[in-house]
């Protein structure tokens, strides 16, 4: 059997849930998951967890609060102008609170997501929170290895 290493591409099926036990993300009844570890597909806590794992194996990990995707940082809840969304989208576009919403990078390369919390009554902005959903939170991972290389 092969084990799992800091440098393994891996295929596998995986269930994140949340504290309250919620699914969050899970490739189980689908097609698998292939990774490669250090990639930034699943957090460093994460990858820490299956590092020696045998393929085959099937485990579940609970990580505490926190330290699957860090703190919750009160500094990544921002208010947005809506004249900012208006160049960025479609001027609109309607935002209610548990909404997600693509941002692109500063340089256009790629995307970030911020979930909606509020909006101003008179609509000029709109309060995101760009933290991970599960950042601050336990998580519940389960994987089942079913290759390494």
């Amino acid at each position: 059997m092969t084990i799992i290493d800091s440098c393994s591409f891996l295929t596998l099926h995986y269930r994140m849930c949340g504290p309250d036990g919620q699914e969050v993300i899970s490739t189980f009844g689908g097609m698998p998951a292939t990774l490669s570890m250090g990639g930034g597909q699943l957090s460093p806590a994460i990858e820490q967890h299956l590092i020696g794992l045998d393929e085959g194996t099937k485990a579940t990990f609970e990580l505490a609060p926190g330290d699957a995707f860090g703190p919750h940082n009160p500094e990544a809840v921002q208010w947005v102008a809506r004249s900012m969304l208006n160049q960025l989208g479609d001027p609109d576009e309607r935002y209610n609170p548990g909404d997600v919403v693509q941002f692109p990078t500063p340089d256009g390369l790629g995307q970030y997501a911020g979930a909606v919390v509020a909006c101003k009554d008179d609509g000029s902005a709109v309060l995101f929170d760009f933290n991970h959903p599960l950042a601050g939170q336990a998580v519940t991972f389960e994987v089942h290895v079913i290759g390494v290389l």
